[in-house]
């Protein structure tokens, strides 16, 4: 089989309270998006990285990953799902239709190789599928007030996490019908619901942390040191 990843880095990030996109934070040493795009480019399997980026991004040219001759950049767009079916176009332009395409987050930077490896695996045995952790906590439900109105039943209920890997043509299809019908889909996975497929969701670690906050930032450090 033959995977691509495509990274959505389109993102300001703005509850990191930062100058600048999140992606492009210091993570011990490496620029945040840096060390997520490594985690693809050294598993094996994974032959080119497509990363979308917002049209004025003036940081990218300063990233490591710019010169390594198996990553692409493209235009985003406005949200994360134009950014995606962005490089999912270009990328059909380099890629069979039937090829793999693994999503990852661009402030994901601690993905593992063995849950990298465990998703390819697992999720072409189907229509595709994504990382993920068990929620283990009690899960709450409240109104605009923040006050409780229902205790949510966790069985069965997951943090899905990214990548998330699916047939090129076929997530390519399934994000331009959503979006021309106005669906508001807010990962691939979703897209490929309402598309009519079931994705299957693979096990992966709580370490996998998407970084949204300063304390992320300093946690994804720890977990890198070790």
């Amino acid at each position: 089989m033959t995977f691509h990843a495509v990274v959505p880095a389109a993102g300001l990030g703005k509850r990191m309270g930062s100058d600048f996109p999140k992606q492009y934070l210091s993570l011990n040493g490496r620029m945040v998006i840096d060390w997520s795009i490594q985690a693809l480019l050294n598993q094996p399997g994974i032959e080119t990285v497509t990363v979308a980026l917002g049209r004025e991004d003036d940081l990218w040219p300063t990233t490591k990953s710019i010169a390594d001759p198996r990553v692409t950049s493209v235009a985003g767009g406005a949200e994360r799902c134009h950014s995606v079916l962005n490089a999912l176009q270009d990328l059909l332009g380099r890629a069979a239709e039937d090829d793999w395409v693994l999503v990852h987050d661009a402030a994901r930077p601690c993905v593992s190789r063995q849950d990298l490896s465990r998703l390819m695996e697992l999720a072409q045995e189907g229509t595709g599928g994504l990382l993920g952790v068990p929620v283990h906590d009690t899960m709450k439900r409240t109104d605009e007030t923040g006050s409780i109105i229902a205790t949510v039943d966790r069985d069965c209920l997951w943090h899905a996490q990214t990548p998330q890997m699916f047939p090129l043509n076929v997530l390519r299809k399934a994000l331009a019908d959503a979006l021309v019908a106005g669906v508001t889909v807010t990962d691939e996975a979703s897209a490929m619901e309402w598309a009519g497929y079931q994705p299957r969701m693979v096990e992966g670690s709580a370490s996998n942390i998407k970084i949204t906050r300063p304390a992320d930032l300093e946690l994804a450090g720890f977990y890198l040191a070790g």
